[in-house]
């Protein structure tokens, strides 16, 4: 006979274990199911260990730096065991962290196994079959391979597999020049790899405005990191070096050899193996769980939260969800995925970070626009600091003095654009930050300035 429960959690993510926290809370009885390791993505893949990873890095960048700040170091060599043995501290803390919590939690039973719906109310987990009234989603993503000519010949690593790294590649090729491609590029380059990023598009992420792209590409070209783009044939073979990867590109040799190849070509919810056609649940073309304003699924009381939704592939905005899930189902709150603003990062260093639309959306909107930019070499905190590269740039309504987007490619970039994303929110004008005295000397102090010097865009 099955056990019941108010609520049944697949996944414990980022919005998972908070969820079961304000159910047990509310006096509800919660089963929730974990596979494989408690904390999800960003806890074991993504942002903790990574972070740790481009702490280690810019650490060891700026030693290199020391004459720079009137000290003296002698060779800096990186012991890259020690780099992995703490980002390894950092994300197992943090995983057992997650686990502890929700195994001491009252009224919530830990399952460790494989979910899959066997009707649109019951699940199973091994030899175990519950139910429940309400069920949530939350089991992530992982990295997508695609099918390129050679890659089932060869070893490749990926984001999930490349965090166990035992030895520091001599040449790394990431086949990738997104987000999770330029961060790892970075980092590898300056632990003493020899990088090169290939990337199919005419420029690094793609997604973003040509000036912040090339400003980009720009940071990692002067810190010897190999740029191949309008790779339109990519292929792979295996070398006696290691791997050989093809590409059709515009310029440069038609073939890359290398030692390790990342794949970071963007990732795949982890959907396709729940048995949601038992649940009558619909996904769309990508696998993703169709959901609505509220995050409910065509099945009232199936909602899908995270990276399995298509609606955010952010840590953000996944715990958003559980926000906005736990308001409307516990808080009467009626909060909604359509109420927040486009925002993340880029943690290269300098990090980018940005709010709201680009320059190129913006425009496409067919708005009058005011825009507003600053080189960081005008920026006093980032030449006392002696990091100088990137830029501000902000985009406001010429009519309503609405700010629709900024992005600050620069040192603190990812902290100071914080600001500018509060005032979105509030819906004020963009008067309200020029007219704010901000502390001396900081990056955000600058900000009122960017938008001193507003000008009608051409």
């Amino acid at each position: 006979m099955s056990k019941h429960f108010d609520a049944i959690i697949i996944g414990a993510g980022q919005a998972g274990p908070s969820l079961a926290g304000r159910l047990t809370a509310a006096g509800k009885t919660v089963a929730l199911i974990e596979r494989k390791l408690f904390g999800g993505t960003c806890v074991n893949t993504g942002c903790m260990p990574t972070k740790a990873m481009v702490a280690s890095a810019y650490a060891i960048h700026t030693a290199r730096r020391g004459a720079e700040y009137g000290m003296t170091t002698g060779a800096i060599s990186v012991d890259f065991a020690r780099v992995m043995a703490r980002k390894e501290k950092v994300r197992l803390d943090a995983r057992s962290g997650v686990e502890s919590w929700l195994k001491g939690m009252n009224n919530c039973t830990v399952f460790e196994g494989h979910a899959r719906f066997e009707s649109p109310t019951d699940v199973r987990v091994g030899d175990e079959l519950i139910s429940g009234d309400q069920i949530f989603l939350n089991t992530g993503g992982r990295a997508a391979v695609p099918d390129f000519p050679g890659v089932d010949e060869i070893p490749y690593l990926t984001n999930t597999s490349i965090m166990d790294l035992a030895q520091l590649p001599e040449h790394l090729v990431i086949i990738g020049g997104s987000y999770i491609g330029l961060e790892f590029a970075q980092m590898f380059r300056r632990f003493g790899s020899e990088v090169t990023v290939i990337e199919k598009g005419p420029r690094l992420i793609g997604r973003e405005d040509p000036d912040v792209s090339d400003a980009i590409r720009d940071i990692l070209e002067k810190e010897g990191i190999h740029i191949r783009l309008n790779a339109e044939c990519i292929r792979f073979a295996k070398h006696e070096d290691g791997v050989a990867a093809g590409v059709d590109c515009t310029s440069g040799a038609p073939e890359v050899t290398g030692s390790h190849v990342l794949l970071a070509t963007g990732r795949r919810p982890n959907t396709d193996d729940l048995g949601l056609d038992k649940a009558g649940v619909k996904t769309d073309a990508r696998g993703n769980i169709e959901v609505d304003d509220f995050l409910r699924s065509n099945v009232p009381h199936i909602f899908a939260m995270g990276d399995c939704n298509g609606r955010g592939a952010f840590t953000h905005t996944s715990y958003n969800d559980f926000e906005i899930v736990a308001a409307n189902l516990l808080d009467n709150d009626p909060r909604r995925v359509t109420d927040r603003i486009q925002t993340y990062a880029l943690y290269i260093d300098p990090p980018l970070g940005r709010a709201g639309m680009t320059e190129s959306e913006a425009r496409k909107s067919g708005r009058k626009l005011l825009i507003g930019a600053r080189p960081m070499t005008r920026v006093g905190r980032a030449v006392e600091k002696g990091e100088t590269q990137g830029f501000m740039k902000v985009i406001v309504d010429a009519d309503t003095q609405e700010i629709l987007g900024a992005s600050i490619l620069g040192t603190g970039g990812d902290e100071a654009i914080q600001s500018i994303l509060d005032v979105m929110y509030a819906k004020k004008p963009y008067t309200t930050i020029s007219r704010a005295m901000h502390i001396h000397p900081t990056v955000s102090e600058l900000i009122p300035t960017v938008f001193g010097e507003l000008s009608p865009a051409k």
